[in-house]
């Protein structure tokens, strides 16, 4: 009789506990799943992020080139102060 009502109490006692076991599997997996899709789309935002910089930093750069040009062209001197404004200007502050 003992050992019927040991067998009964671990069966009453690991249901449960499986039970809880496998459901926390469940969420691991879910959570998993969804952080998997927001990283990869944080990841593409970046990529997009530093091209945009990159672009950026292109363009200003080409039009200062454009602007020391054009004054050359119209025979102005070329405002050397507010460029090297601009270049500090440029620089990252994070």
């Amino acid at each position: 009789m003992d050992e019927i009502g040991l067998i009964t109490q671990l069966l009453e006692i690991g249901s449960p506990i499986a039970a809880a076991i496998v459901a926390f599997y469940f969420v691991y997996l879910t959570i998993k799943f969804i952080l998997a899709g927001v990283t990869s789309s944080v990841t593409g935002m970046g990529n997009t992020i530093k091209r945009l910089d990159h672009r950026v930093f292109t363009m200003t750069n080409q039009l200062i080139h454009i602007d020391v040009k054009v004054s050359q062209a119209l025979g102005l001197k070329p405002d050397y102060d507010r460029l090297a404004r601009s270049e500090l200007r440029d620089k990252r502050k994070d």
